[in-house]
């Protein structure tokens, strides 16, 4: 099974895990998507992660944040850029996930930063996903 898109693969599994109120996921681990989940963690999307070496790749298994009342602290995840379509903006450009309520994660020169980190560094980049 060949696999196109694992970014989009991660979104999924974090947003299926949290629409049946796992606690935890367990995800196939790349550089990329530690830095993903960093910075989901910095800007307290979820609870905590912890890297497991499994001998090949390695797994992310990310255990997942609740409010008191039960419901889940991300509301939405979306994949922008695509392998089939790039979203790519400047410096000047960096969006605004609902008026800053939400956050967008980009890949930039710099390495993957959050869309706040990006206006202060003021450099743009490829748009992977929006968070809310």
């Amino acid at each position: 099974m060949s696999m196109t898109d694992t970014i989009a693969d991660y979104l999924t599994r974090i947003r299926n895990a949290n629409q049946a109120k796992h606690s935890k996921v367990d995800i196939p681990a790349s550089n990329f998507k530690k830095s993903l989940t960093r910075i989901l963690k910095e800007y307290g999307y979820i609870k905590d992660y912890l890297f497991i070496d499994d001998k090949k790749s390695g797994l992310i298994r990310i255990y997942l944040k609740y409010a008191t009342d039960g419901t889940s602290v991300i509301n939405g995840l979306k994949r922008v850029s695509t392998p089939g379509l790039r979203k790519y903006v400047g410096s000047k450009e960096v969006p605004r996930v609902y008026n800053n309520l939400g956050m967008a994660i980009l890949s930039t020169p710099r390495g993957v930063i959050s869309d706040r980190d990006a206006r202060k560094l003021n450099v743009g980049g490829e748009i992977v996903c929006y968070i809310w």
